[in-house]
């Protein structure tokens, strides 16, 4: 079991941070990801294997316009 964004989620297996972005339908370059409260570059997303009691935050790039 795992938290992402706050909601609790079932893993069948290990899987990295980028399988799971993939999975999840997330762009992995449009997305920056916390992994218990530290902030995981970009590059190690391949290397970082999701644990049970691991607490992700996944953070979306928003477009903006002008006032």
């Amino acid at each position: 079991m795992i938290t992402v964004n706050g909601e609790n989620r079932t893993l069948e297996n290990p899987v990295s941070v980028t399988e799971y972005l993939k999975v999840c339908n997330y762009i992995p370059v449009q997305v920056v990801v916390e992994l218990n409260e530290e902030i995981i570059k970009r590059e190690n997303y391949d290397t970082t294997v999701l644990k049970d009691g691991d607490v992700v935050e996944i953070l979306h790039f928003m477009g903006g316009g002008s006032f």
